[in-house]
């Protein structure tokens, strides 16, 4: 009697901590389930969007008829809502993850291991792992930046503007690249076989992949030839007793002294890369094509077809000056162009041979290991 009122409780005791772990394993997300895969899906347009919108604010200086340099304030609305939809979606990640269990490494057999669905032990695997890129990720820099920091300084807003700006958006681009690439990808291609399940969504995504690299070396090249543009004219400048170095902010282009050391220093002319008076390099274009004042629409598609031009000739016909920071940027070029074609052609191979899945690597491994074992005891 007594031992059957034992089993009895320890039956009951197994159920309820049964009960228990199929109520805890239901509160979180399996990464293999379908409402996983579907969110990977959902995020991963969500990244491609992010990695679009962020060069845009490249875009954003423009150069005036008189020689200046002010900002568009349309696009400046347009990026900052598209921007803070972006960052709304990397925070949902971050959530994500910490609601999605994970297989123990230790108790996996033959198909799949046992899910942890423990709090504690998923925070504590996220925070030591990728948290800390998904945050960076999900930081609104860029709106702060525009909107908060630059009315606040003094001085040229322009100059602050492009300085800041470079660095916040590739100091969060590179982060957002390697969520894509990597974690992500991964993710997507160990429950279906790839990221794309066909062979024309696998070309599209490689093409858009090589879209987006034009498209970021495009508006790279944009900012940097306002900037080569804007040396220009302080070399200028600094020839001058009457200039200062606010001139070339559109705030001050109605001043009466700006502008009567305007119609006498021959700005123009000197700062004209036909006339070869100052050394503009890969940067001529943009100023001889009147790229860098002409309607977004035109500037952006020359920018996209100019990043596009050269990262498919490895920037061979890139004519550089002395400037270091010109013949670094050539150089990224060139190498970005290699990296690109090495990712396609490990993309194709991907498809026409494409890799099994963990699962059934794992059991062949030890179908393999078992029959070896069986002709040795034979």
């Amino acid at each position: 009697m007594l031992k059957y009122m034992r089993s009895s409780k320890a039956k009951a005791l197994l159920s309820a901590i049964r009960e228990d772990y199929e109520r805890a394993k239901k509160k979180k997300m399996d990464p293999q389930g379908p409402i996983s895969r579907r969110w990977n899906n959902i995020f991963l347009v969500a990244c491609l969007i992010s990695l679009f919108a962020d060069p845009m604010f490249f875009y954003l200086p423009v150069v005036k008829e008189n020689l200046c340099i002010d900002t568009g304030t349309t696009l400046e609305v347009i990026l900052t809502i598209v921007r803070s939809l972006n960052d709304a979606f990397y925070m949902i990640q971050i959530y994500v993850r910490f609601r999605t269990a994970y297989e123990a490494p230790s108790s996996r057999v033959f198909w799949r291991g046992e899910l942890v669905t423990d709090y504690w032990l998923i925070a504590k695997k996220y925070l030591f792992k990728d948290f800390w890129i998904d945050l960076i990720a999900s930081l609104p820099l860029p709106q702060v930046l525009i909107w908060i920091v630059i009315p606040s300084l003094s001085g040229s807003t322009m100059a602050n503007t492009r300085d800041v700006l470079k660095f916040i958006i590739i100091f969060q681009y590179l982060p957002r690249l390697f969520l894509i690439l990597f974690p992500l990808s991964a993710k997507i291609a160990e429950v279906t076989g790839s990221v794309t399940e066909t062979a024309w969504a696998g070309a599209a995504y490689n093409l858009l992949l090589y879209m987006l690299a034009s498209h970021f070396v495009g508006a790279c090249w944009y900012l940097l030839s306002i900037d080569r543009q804007e040396a220009c004219w302080r070399s200028v400048c600094n020839l001058s007793e009457l200039c200062k170095n606010d001139y070339f902010d559109c705030h001050k282009a109605n001043d009466a002294v700006r502008s009567n050391w305007f119609k006498s220093s021959k700005i123009k002319s000197i700062c004209n890369p036909r006339a070869s008076s100052y050394p503009f390099g890969i940067y001529g274009d943009a100023v001889t094509k009147y790229v860098t004042t002409s309607r977004f629409c035109n500037k952006y598609f020359y920018c996209l077809w100019w990043g596009l031009r050269n990262l498919s000739s490895l920037g061979q016909g890139l004519g550089t000056t002395t400037y270091a920071g010109e013949i670094c940027f050539a150089v990224i070029i060139a190498v970005l162009g290699l990296l690109l074609f090495a990712l396609l052609i490990g993309n194709m191979q991907t498809k026409m041979c494409p890799r099994p899945h963990p699962d059934s690597q794992y059991v062949c491994s030890k179908v393999d290991s078992g029959s070896r074992r069986i002709k040795s005891w034979c």
